[in-house]
């Protein structure tokens, strides 16, 4: 690998920044490939180079053929992807939250549990979990929120969950549910509109939230919730 790839790659992982090391196994060649960029010792056609973006948004590092005729012009890049951890970002310190936490760290994600109420928010109640006391829209602003986050806020209390809505949002996150029956869905989506929230940033709410898979204990809803947001994320037809 070459010194400014090497660096490159180094300070894309510092940053945080998906990067994914494509190298061209006929040549020896490696390029760098960003969401919105491409640096390195050779181009990728069109198809290729979406194929590679997709292939670091999904996480999936392997081999790309491009050998249609059997010739020595077929391609056959290795791709690995560097890519900043999941993170599931979750409002509210209740009992659901309490089985999402351990659930989502099962599968992957750096788990956050954002809650300004001492008495829920605590080590005993979430062992091992990141805890946030702040006000939940203080917490998401904080926290940054990327193209590799997931929001949920759990708690029914719309001086919580609204105000982290309303970040959640207007970020990059790739999935934003929100605890609450149909009819609650309604009334929060009337006092979102008011707040100047649009048609298009409130239809990304998954709400209610999860999976139907009929539900009831916190269990099972929890199991419901990173269901969908796994969906979601790998563009699956159940979301």
């Amino acid at each position: 690998m070459k010194r400014d790839i090497t660096e490159r790659l180094l300070a894309a992982r510092k940053a945080g920044r998906p990067v994914a090391l494509v190298t061209d196994l006929g040549t020896g060649l490696q390029t760098l490939v960003y969401e919105d960029a491409i640096h390195g010792g050779f181009g990728l056609e069109d198809d290729l180079l979406e194929e590679v973006r997709e292939r670091l948004r999904q996480d999936r590092s392997g081999l790309i053929a491009d050998l249609e005729e059997e010739d020595e012009d077929g391609v056959q890049l290795f791709v690995q992807t560097h890519n900043p951890p999941l993170r599931l970002l979750v409002v509210g310190a209740v009992h659901i939250a309490q089985a999402l936490a351990p659930l989502a760290a099962l599968t992957g994600y750096a788990v956050t549990v954002i809650d300004p109420r001492g008495s829920f928010a605590t080590e005993s109640r979430f062992p091992g979990v990141a805890l946030h006391e702040s006000w939940p829209d203080e917490a998401l602003s904080a926290l940054a929120i990327d193209n590799r986050t997931a929001v949920v806020t759990l708690t029914h209390d719309p001086k919580l969950d609204d105000p982290a809505l309303l970040v959640a949002l207007r970020s990059p996150a790739f999935y934003v549910g929100s605890l609450g029956s149909r009819r609650t869905h309604a009334k929060r989506l009337e006092r979102l509109k008011e707040q100047g929230v649009t048609d298009a940033e409130l239809a990304r709410i998954h709400a209610p939230v999860g999976l139907d898979i009929g539900a009831v204990t916190p269990a099972e809803i929890a199991l419901s919730v990173m269901a969908q947001i796994t969906a979601v994320r790998r563009k699956a037809g159940a979301a």
